[in-house]
């Protein structure tokens, strides 16, 4: 009865870990689709994003600040019983009104005021402001443009290892049935006596050690198949079904020399610092603004009403006003230096980009040459050991090889078809970093690649 009950329970518990492997979506990617999804998703490409938004409000910012200031204000206070002293002009004599009171007892003083001031010369400060805040405002965009090459970039290799993971697994899964038949054979011949035990075992020994490998390819495509959900904002059980990776759409690239002036015209990050270059220059003649005379137009209204005492309205002033600080002819000296060696250490990291980009052109272009060389390679060695395999089998069949000259030709076979499409992949990531380090990546470019 317990038998039967545990039994029951294996099932149920078999039929449920069915209904929950059936319930993972699985979902079908093509290449440009999954750069689709992945620059829709990208947390890196949405905090550029908001730098670049951030940048275009502090050039409002700037803007407005040219506007007149505008600045009203009001007062209104009780008052004690003050005393009051007119003055000569006011008195109409010469008697000193001091004490006279008038008989007045004011209660209140209200005052309201209306000034607005706008300037009009600050030693260009104002201007320079403007355009330092623009070309940083367009230097955070092509900062925009430089992170989506990157991020594609980063979604072609995590595809390529996905996509390679799934080879894996497919190529294991055929060796090891291959491995499991063998082992059935093996073991029919052994008891005929046909076969020795020595060489059973070494069959099953393989065997095993295949099933191994199955095991390690498998969590390495769950890993990638993991992150590669993270990256995409897809639910991290989908299972994920990719394309084959296409290699016939691969263009004919440039020279290294074209390849080199390429980036250094379209690398968006060259032109992003080339746009601060510009900006910390502007911000020395900010610095040296300080040494001019500020110029300003102003213009107020007030009223002013003192309880029985007086009233005032319609008091309009306008005027012109100047203003120079002498202390800045010597204080600000130590921020016009400032500024200058700022612009200095944007001229040299321009010019170490400008190093960087050239190396990594050259290093990617000679990555890309090699994987195309290893790849033709790979396709002789795949055909060599396929024909090594079939004929090392058809010999041990009629026993003029041993089982583990057939063994180690199975390994050689299988070791060599993952070369072959490892390479294919290995070559698409490398064509596409070429693409990246040129400044030629974007999703037209994948979405040709993926044109059949």
């Amino acid at each position: 009865m317990r038998t039967l009950r545990n039994g029951v329970v294996a099932i149920a518990f078999t039929l449920c870990s069915i209904s929950v492997l059936q319930a993972q979506d699985s979902k079908s990617l093509s290449l440009d689709e999954t750069i689709g999804l992945g620059l829709e998703n990208s947390k890196q490409l949405k905090v550029a994003l908001s730098k670049s938004k951030e940048a275009e409000f502090a050039v409002q910012g700037k803007k407005i600040a040219v506007a007149p200031d505008l600045d009203l204000s009001g007062q209104y206070m009780m008052i004690n019983e003050p005393n009051i002293s007119l003055g000569s002009a006011l008195a109409g004599d010469g008697s000193d009104s001091e004490g006279s009171g008038m008989g007045v007892a004011p209660k209140y003083l209200a005052l309201g005021m209306a000034t607005a001031k706008m300037p009009l010369f600050a030693g260009l400060r104002t201007h320079n402001d403007i355009r330092s805040a623009e070309y940083l405002e367009k230097a955070a965009q092509l900062d925009v443009e430089d992170q989506k090459s990157e991020v594609i970039l980063n979604l072609v290799n995590a595809y390529v290892n996905l996509y390679k993971a799934q080879e894996t697994v497919k190529l294991v899964e055929e060796d090891l049935q291959e491995a499991k038949k063998r082992v059935k054979d093996f073991t029919s011949m052994e008891q005929n006596g046909i076969l020795a035990m020595n060489d059973l075992l070494k069959a099953q020994l393989q065997e095993s050690n295949t099933s191994l490998a199955l095991l390690d390819a498998q969590n390495n495509q769950r890993v990638a198949n993991y992150n590669m959900n993270l990256l995409l904002g897809l639910n991290e059980q989908t299972q994920l079904l990719l394309d084959s990776i296409n290699i016939d759409q691969l263009q004919q690239l440039l020279s290294v020399s074209d390849l080199h002036d390429k980036a250094l015209t379209d690398r968006k990050d060259l032109q992003a610092i080339d746009q601060r270059e510009q900006a910390s220059e502007t911000a020395i003649k900010i610095a040296k603004g300080a040494y001019w005379p500020s110029v300003a137009v102003s213009g107020g209204y007030a009223a002013l009403d003192i309880d029985e005492v007086a009233t005032v309205s319609n008091a309009w002033n306008v005027g012109l006003g100047v203003s120079f600080n002498l202390g800045e002819l010597y204080k600000n000296g130590s921020h016009v230096k400032q500024a200058k060696e700022s612009y200095t250490q944007t001229q040299l990291m321009h010019q170490q980009l400008t190093d960087q980009v050239k190396s990594e052109v050259f290093q990617s272009f000679s990555n890309y040459q090699e994987s195309r060389q290893r790849m033709d390679v790979y396709e002789k060695a795949e055909q060599q050991a396929a024909e090594n395999y079939r004929i090392v089998k058809d010999k041990h069949t009629n026993s003029l090889a041993t089982t583990t000259d057939l063994l180690d030709a199975d390994i050689d076979r299988l070791q060599a078809e993952l070369n072959l499409r490892f390479s294919k992949a290995d070559m698409l990531a490398a064509y596409c970093k070429l693409l990246q380090v040129s400044g030629q990546l974007d999703v037209p470019t994948i979405e040709a690649l993926n044109a059949n």
